[in-house]
């Protein structure tokens, strides 16, 4: 055996291990999804399913009442995910083929936003969102997360790539600047689109504190609160084979879209790191 050989194996066999070891945590999520109450608890743990999945799902979407918490973080997933894009579009836009007074600041200050940590920009936010009376409401789980400074520096970055005689050869056919927008650049950008779009509507799925903070009724809750609402349940132990189930249920429609759009996926990244 040679020594390139030897090195494929071991970088192989310490990917397998790497995939094992972050692949463990929901394989046995999904396992105890399917376990009674007694099986969830007892040592050493079970590593092989059980037959309970489907009640466990059953009892998991009516205590948490899941249909009305789906609805609410799709609905704010894919409207935030949107909105992102075509702002980020447009101004990844701007930033790279208009000249404009203060462009180089305007563009250092957004990226310095990136910097403020989650916690110092919650209060300011919340106060804002009660001014416009929007506590309890779909535009305070929305409008705060329609800026994407990550979306912008990805469409600017890429757009600098492309051929400035593109947009020449557009002028001279008497496309305007929007037009060259709409029917050029933003087909050329469908792999970041989609980059973006899993990156953001994942991001929002997760949501817990923002959520928890401006809304106060059952009604305005999102799936995150709902998984959190089966954790505090009234037994004396945690219900791990319902919890579970609920996480499992919480984890599709992100895999979905993660799945639909993969290849488009990897293929934005990809040429984000090429760059």
């Amino acid at each position: 055996m040679t020594r390139t050989v030897r090195l494929r194996l071991l970088t192989h066999l310490a990917l397998i291990a790497l995939v094992v070891l972050l692949a463990f945590p929901v394989y046995y999520a999904l396992v105890t999804s399917t376990l009674t109450f007694r099986e969830a608890y007892q040592y050493p743990p079970r590593l092989l399913p059980g037959g309970e999945l489907w009640h466990n799902l059953q009892e998991a979407w009516v205590r948490a009442k899941f249909g009305r918490l789906f609805f609410n973080s799709t609905v704010i997933s894919l409207v935030v995910a949107f909105v992102k894009i075509v702002l980020s579009l447009l101004a990844a836009f701007a930033y790279t083929h208009f000249r404009f007074r203060g462009a180089g600041f305007l563009f250092a200050l957004s990226m310095i936003t990136q910097m403020l940590p989650l916690p110092v920009r919650i209060l300011p936010t919340y106060e804002l969102m009660d001014r416009f009376h929007w506590i309890n409401t779909y535009y305070a789980l929305t409008v705060p997360f329609f800026a994407s400074t990550t979306g912008i520096l990805l469409f600017r970055q890429f757009y600098l790539t492309v051929p400035r005689e593109l947009s020449d050869a557009a002028r001279v056919d008497g496309a305007g600047p929007m037009r060259y927008f709409w029917q050029i650049l933003v087909p050329l950008s469908r792999t970041n689109i989609a980059a973006l779009f899993v990156i953001e509507f994942i991001f929002m799925w997760s949501q817990y504190l923002w959520p928890l903070i401006v809304t106060n009724t059952a009604d305005m809750r999102v799936v995150q609160i709902g998984l959190k609402m089966l954790i505090a349940s009234e037994q004396i132990a945690p219900e791990w084979n319902v919890i579970m189930a609920g996480t499992v249920i919480a984890m599709v429609p992100p895999l979905v879209v993660l799945i639909a759009l993969r290849k488009s996926f990897a293929q934005g990244i990809a040429m984000q790191s090429e760059k």
